[in-house]
Order: structure tokens, then sequence, then C-alpha cells
């Protein structure tokens, strides 16, 4: 019971929760502003509505699939799971998309706005499409 305590400690203790400047910078400096004409501003405003800034953020979907990561990268299509079968888009395994670096999850992003474009992610046609999105990343120097 103990030990069971303690890797719950290390997990709560391991999992990155951004501020939204810290992850503006991050994501311009894995080159996602302006990206296919993206705004680092819809970025950082998908991120909040599908994570929270969490990259440690996981989802399990009615489906079946799971979402994973700051970008919540579904492994039905873009990452492997190793559990259910994946087109595995981004070619990558879907614990890399969890890692407080966000290198390997933003790299995936791109991929699926070059297939999908931004509309791919339901928050972001929710809560960012059509919408002042300057607040996102004001004050941050980016």
């Amino acid at each position: 019971m103990k030990a069971l305590v303690f890797l719950l400690l290390v997990a709560a203790v391991s999992a990155k929760r951004y501020d939204r400047c810290e992850l503006a910078r991050a994501m311009k400096a894995n080159g996602m502003a302006g990206y296919h004409g993206i705004s680092l501003a819809n970025w950082v405003c998908l991120a909040k509505h599908e994570s929270g800034y969490n990259t440690q953020a996981i989802n399990h979907n009615t489906d079946g699939s799971t979402d994973y990561g700051i970008f919540q990268i579904n492994n039905r299509w873009w990452c492997s799971n190793g559990k259910f079968k994946s087109a595995n888009g981004c070619k990558i395994s879907c614990s890399q998309l969890l890692t407080d670096n966000i290198s390997q999850a933003a790299t995936c992003a791109k991929t699926i706005v070059r297939q999908q474009g931004i509309t791919a992610w339901v928050a972001w046609r929710n809560y960012c499409r059509g919408r002042d999105l300057s607040s996102y990343v004001a004050g941050c120097g980016v």
C-alpha cells in the first residue's frame, strides 16, 4: 500500500501543468507560431481547452480510444498505445505525448494540421474559432 501511495505521489509530482505564457514560449520554440497560418494564440487556446495545459492529461473516449497529452492526441489515428489498433499517423508511442517536453506533441500536432487542419480539434472549434484570442498570449513576450 505504501508503495502505491509513493508511486501516485511521484506521478502527481512529475505531471507538468504549464502556465499560459510558459506554454506559449515552448510552442514558439517548437515552431508552432504561424505554422500553416495558425497563430500562437490559437494553439494556446486549443491546449487550454483540450488539456488545461497539462502534459499528462488522458481522456478515455466512449469509442474505446484515448486522447493523450497537452493536445489530447487520439490513439485511434495518431499514436500507438500498444493496446488499441491505430493508424499511428505520427509514428510515435502515445507515451511520448505525455512528457513535459512538448516537442514530440508539437511535431504530431503539426502532422495533424497538415492533414486535417486545426478544425480536427473539437475544443478549438467550440472555444477558439472566430474569437478574439489575444488574451492567450498577452504579456507573454512572444
